[in-house]
Formats: C-alpha cells, sequence, structure tokens
C-alpha cells in the first residue's frame, strides 16, 4: 500500500477519494524539522502541502523514496519545483481549483474598502454606542463599484474569474498580461443563459493609469516587486489596490507612503512579504483591508484541491 502525508492537511473529499483508490492517507502535521525524519521512517511516497510546509534541496536529497510532491493551490514557491523534477519526483498542484474562491475574495475586499467595512468592523465594537452618529458620517463618503473600473494585472484563470465577477456587477474591465493577448469570459446564468465576452490585455500604463481600482494576479519575479513607487505614480489619485497573490508583489513601503499621502485611498491585502509575521505598520493602517492568507480557503475549493489531488496521484500510480 502506497503511503501518503498530507502534511498541511486535505479535505474530507481528498481523503475519502484517496482510501477508495487504495491509498493510505496521513493528516497529521508533522513539525518542518522532523518531516525528513518521518518521511523516511514511515515509507511515506508522497508528500502533499500548501504553504505551511517547505520542500527544498535538503528533503529532496534525504528522502530518496518520495514519488510524488503535491501542492494542494497554485503557487508552488515553497517547493524546488525543478530540483525535484531532476530528481524524478513528479510535482503535482491544482492550478483551477481556488480561481473561483481568490476572485470572490478580491471582491471581500473591494467592497470592505469602498464601504470602510475593515475600520467600522474594529471601531463599531469600541465606540459604537457612544459615537454612532460621528461614525455614520465619517463613512459616509462609500463608492459603488457599478461603473467603475477595475484593471486586472495577471489575466490568467483567477484573473479571468475577477473579470467573470466584475462584468456581473456593471464594472469596466481592462486586463495586463505578459502572454495573453486576449481571452474570451464566458458567464453562466441561474437560469441557463449564457453570455461571452472577449478582453483584449492591454499595456501596463494603460491598465494602472485608467482604473479605479487594482487588482494583482501575478507570481512574484526575480524577487522584485511587480507595483512598486513607479507604478502606483502612475495609478489614479485616489485608487484602490488588492493584492491577493503573492505577498512582495507590491512593495509594502510604497503603499503604505502612498497610502499615508493619499495618492491611493485604501488597499485590500491577503498575503504579505513577511508571512506569517506582516508588519505591524501595516495592521493598524485604518485604509487597508486584512485577511489572513486565505484565498483558497473556502470548503468548496479546499474539497476540489483534494479531489484533484486524489486523481492525479491515482493517474501517477496506475501508469
Amino acid at each position: 500500500m502506497i503511503n501518503i502525508l498530507a502534511n498541511d492537511g486535505i479535505s474530507q473529499a481528498g481523503v475519502d477519494n484517496l482510501k477508495a483508490k487504495g491509498f493510505n492517507i496521513i493528516t497529521e502535521h508533522v513539525a518542518q524539522v522532523d518531516l525528513i525524519n518521518t518521511i523516511n521512517t514511515e515509507n511515506y511516497e508522497v508528500l502533499l502541502v500548501r504553504s505551511a510546509t517547505t520542500v527544498r534541496k535538503d528533503l529532496i536529497d534525504a528522502c530518496p523514496h518520495l514519488k510524488i510532491i503535491g501542492r494542494g493551490g497554485v503557487g508552488m514557491d515553497n517547493i524546488d519545483v525543478d530540483y525535484a523534477r531532476k530528481k524524478g519526483i513528479n510535482v503535482i498542484n491544482t492550478p483551477a481549483a481556488a480561481s473561483a474562491s481568490v476572485a470572490e475574495l478580491v471582491f471581500a475586499h473591494l467592497f470592505s474598502m469602498t464601504r470602510f467595512l475593515s475600520d467600522s468592523n474594529r471601531k463599531m465594537p469600541m465606540v459604537g454606542d457612544t459615537d454612532f452618529k460621528a461614525l455614520k458620517k465619517s463613512y459616509a463618503k462609500g463608492q459603488e463599484l457599478e461603473g467603475q473600473t477595475l484593471g486586472i494585472i495577471g489575466f490568467g484563470r483567477i484573473g479571468q474569474e475577477v473579470a467573470k465577477r466584475a462584468i456581473g456587477l456593471g464594472m469596466n474591465i481592462m486586463a495586463h498580461d505578459t502572454f495573453i493577448e486576449e481571452a474570451n469570459i464566458t458567464l453562466n446564468f441561474f437560469n441557463g443563459d449564457k453570455k461571452s465576452f472577449t478582453i483584449e490585455t492591454e499595456s501596463l500604463k494603460n491598465v494602472l493609469s485608467n482604473s479605479d481600482f487594482i487588482t494583482v494576479h501575478i507570481p512574484k519575479i526575480d524577487d522584485k516587486a511587480v507595483i512598486g513607487a513607479k507604478e502606483i505614480g502612475m495609478m489614479k489619485t485616489g485608487a484602490g489596490i488588492v493584492n491577493a497573490a503573492r505577498g512582495g508583489v507590491i512593495d509594502e513601503t510604497a503603499l503604505m507612503f502612498a497610502l499615508d499621502k493619499e495618492k491611493l485611498a485604501y488597499a485590500g491585502l491577503d498575503v504579505f512579504e513577511n508571512e506569517p509575521t506582516p508588519s505591524i505598520h501595516l495592521l493598524m493602517h485604518n485604509a487597508i483591508s486584512l485577511t489572513p492568507h486565505i484565498g483558497a480557503a473556502t470548503l468548496e475549493a479546499q474539497d476540489r484541491i483534494g479531489t484533484e489531488l486524489a486523481e492525479q496521484i491515482a493517474t501517477h500510480f496506475d501508469k
């Protein structure tokens, strides 16, 4: 029987699927320092991780019986992918499973930003009973998303899911992508009707300078921020920005400066440069909507991730 360690957990759907296919699946978390010894002692041939566990060269070299390393999600920056593949290990992930969940979180942040929900939820418990009218007045300049322009930086699976929801809200779409020139977006409605749209991508400068809100869905490249002081300078004064992609894609120092100088009105952050210890200055800022890297953290996404990983593992060992 093939032993699988899902070190950062896996949905019950994934567990059930793997067990039904004859695999032995263990979901108890093993500390990083004990991982090599546990893999070798328990003869695990498959290691499944999310973002909490790292799989670097030392582990790959020390665990010669590993056949598969799986990442539940899109990004694999916590795995030395190329090195593992050179060593003959199959590295898998689930790039499409969480796209809808991340896209919906983007709009949670957009609504939180434009209607001051993040700041309001902090202050209401403290002074809502004594300063109700003052709070009401301070949040009186909210914005509607309908009719606003959303700039999407990175127009792959997640970016296109964001576009679908933006279209449904009546927003205008601008998109930038290095590799995609145009994309066909199809909206499926509750009554079975469908409506398709073709969106052509544009230059980064055009998207930044003409959008009321920016959302980024690209990886960090060469440890450099994609959105730094120069790019923020191209944005509209009073615009907002959301990062639910990777920490460091937006230069947090430049972002804080832009918020303090009111170049930008607000930001929404699900990921941070220094996870799991983000800057306290970011966390305390009243113009930033915050979540702790939960883009894929929905029950539906976790079920899709677990099922998709199970199918890929079964396919590998059926060869």
